[in-house]
């Protein structure tokens, strides 16, 4: 495995046009590959977060997408799931094809399919807040959603999740049990599919559509303090990186009375106008330095600017002088301000985050007297606590995270972008302090720490053995001068399976997981210390993840 920290030389410059995806070739290998049932590596396989892949590589094809929605169709039938399923998209160049497959089976399967009333891209958060809209009037779990998106990933990736009545992605028992008949319906050659033309489903008024934009809007003020932000005339700026947050910022102004300018309102599936990522690859990454970097220049023209993902369930945030926030200290800053300024939330309710989040958020959390719950990376497993209101927050490393409504009640149980954004702005417009100033002065009250992650690319195989990591391979010796105090392949918050492994001292610590949704490998590390000692971390902890 390569050295896990390497920055390519056109990290942070405009994408040179060799790295732009040829979206013919893309798209007609959609419609014409034929999925080979035998190929461990062309089946379907449920991530962190839904079945991803790029129809080059005969992992995210029309075969598949068919199949996925077919298994969803049996499966919420056979749970008693008769109401309306939301079908949300984002803009890579595979989603509209693969939203297009998907209306077909659904509507054959006689399913009341709802989608945006423009046909255009909808968020991952608005599905889940519908959802639940929809589930709470109706006082029962009769509707559910798909979103077709690979999130941050590259453009020539295709995903799909499946979010069931609780509004967040679906557990792991319900993807295994989709995995499982998806793969079932490819080896038997799809022939239990049912499918109709989009055309005929349109005519015989099968597919319905609703203004699910307009409605999302008009709600954030029950969980983020609008009129605050309009009162303050703050200079906002957002870029939504050419993905499905594209219409909402106006529609925001318009409703809410606020000053937020769109700085790049491109539509483009190659994503040509990207910074390229660290690795060299173009991805939409709102929470990487160099994918961002285009919006941190602009910096100074703002009082706060915000970026989301094509999904828009990701945030990142910039502030001038400090350019863009590193995502866990915006957790920590979001939960600080949350726990001080939401006087209705329950006294009860924990506060969630993946266990590769920083350590600023545990001092953060016991500071405010709460109870802090570590969980697997996913954000699947924040649904039930979001849904029952047990978690007022919940948030992991990769910039994702929801909360709930000012009143206590659910807002949505998936990641949300958009509402973390606006909070960044509430925060300022209540305080006269940006993000950026209120983190500096929690890390002087709780102390700072020195954290990265690092990425390397990495096969099935070795990414399969860094998955199987066990206590009895790393032993109880020293890490970086210290004595090993813990090795957790289970979470403590709810006893589920890392996936990987979690190393941790006196004063740092490592994990390291195999991606759910690329084919990398992560490793985490938090220095209590300094510089020197994360360096350190990162360098054992990439000799034990080589061995």
């Amino acid at each position: 495995m390569p050295a896990l920290d390497h920055r390519h030389h056109l990290a942070g410059r405009p994408a040179p046009a060799e790295l732009l995806v040829d979206l013919a070739s893309l798209r007609r290998a959609y419609h014409e590959h034929r999925v080979d049932p035998s190929d461990p590596a062309q089946a379907v396989r449920f991530g962190t977060s839904g079945h991803r892949g790029s129809s080059l590589a005969g992992t995210f094809n029309e075969q598949h997408v068919l199949a996925i929605v077919q298994a969803i169709a049996e499966r919420r039938a056979a749970a008693g799931i008769a109401g309306p399923l939301y079908l949300g998209r984002d803009t890579h160049a595979l989603s509209e094809d693969a939203w297009r497959s998907a209306l077909e089976v659904l509507a054959a399967n006689e399913v009341e399919v709802v989608v945006e009333s423009d046909g255009g891209p909808t968020p991952t958060p608005v599905i889940s807040w519908r959802i639940l809209q929809e589930n709470g009037r109706r006082g029962r779990a009769c509707a559910d959603g798909i979103v077709i998106s690979p999130s941050h990933n590259p453009p020539e990736d295709g995903g799909l999740k499946y979010n069931p009545p609780e509004g967040g992605p679906a557990d792991s028992a319900t993807t295994a049990a989709i995995e499982h008949r998806a793969n079932e319906l490819l080896r038997g050659g799809l022939a239990d599919l049912r499918r109709m033309p989009l055309e005929l489903a349109r005519r015989e008024g099968r597919i319905a559509e609703e203004d699910l934009r307009l409605a999302y809007v008009q709600d954030l003020g029950s969980v983020v303090d609008m009129p605050a932000i309009a009162a303050a005339r703050l200079r906002l700026g957002a870029d939504p990186l050419g993905g499905a947050a594209i219409g909402y910022w106006d529609l925001i102004n318009e409703v809410w009375g606020t000053s937020i300018e769109t700085v790049d309102r491109t539509i483009d599936p190659t994503f040509a106008f990207m910074r390229v990522d660290h690795d060299g690859r173009i991805r939409m990454d709102c929470s990487s330095p160099a994918a961002m970097a285009g919006l941190v220049e602009l910096a100074d023209r703002f009082d706060t600017a915000f970026a989301n993902d094509p999904d828009a369930d990701r945030h990142g945030i910039v502030v001038p002088g400090a350019g863009l926030l590193d995502p866990n200290l915006v957790l920590a800053g979001c939960i600080d301000w949350l726990l001080a300024n939401r006087p209705r939330w329950s006294s009860d309710a924990g506060v969630g985050k993946t266990l590769v989040s920083s350590a600023l958020i545990d001092r953060v959390v016991a500071a405010a007297g709460r109870e802090l719950v570590e969980v697997p990376v996913g954000f699947k497993h924040f649904v039930p606590g979001l849904f029952d209101g047990d978690l007022c927050f919940g948030g992991e490393e990769s910039a994702g995270a929801s909360f709930l409504r000012l009143d206590g009640t659910t807002w949505t149980t998936d990641k949300d972008g958009i509402v973390v954004n606006l909070l960044a702005a509430e925060i300022l417009a209540r305080s006269g302090e940006d993000l950026g100033r209120r983190i500096a002065s929690l890390q002087s009250r709780h102390g700072r720490s020195c954290y990265r992650r690092v990425d390397s690319p990495a096969d099935e195989a070795t990414r399969r053995r860094i998955g199987e990591l066990s206590e009895a391979r790393i032993g109880r010796g020293d890490l970086a001068g210290e004595a090993i105090e813990a090795v957790m392949t289970h979470a403590p918050g709810n006893g589920a399976a890392i996936g990987g492994i979690k190393v941790t001292t006196a004063s740092g610590w490592f994990a390291a997981r195999p991606s759910g949704t690329e084919p990398i490998v992560k490793v985490y590390a938090e220095s209590l210390r300094d510089e020197r000692h994360l360096e350190q971390l990162l360098e054992e902890a990439q000799e034990i993840v080589r061995g």
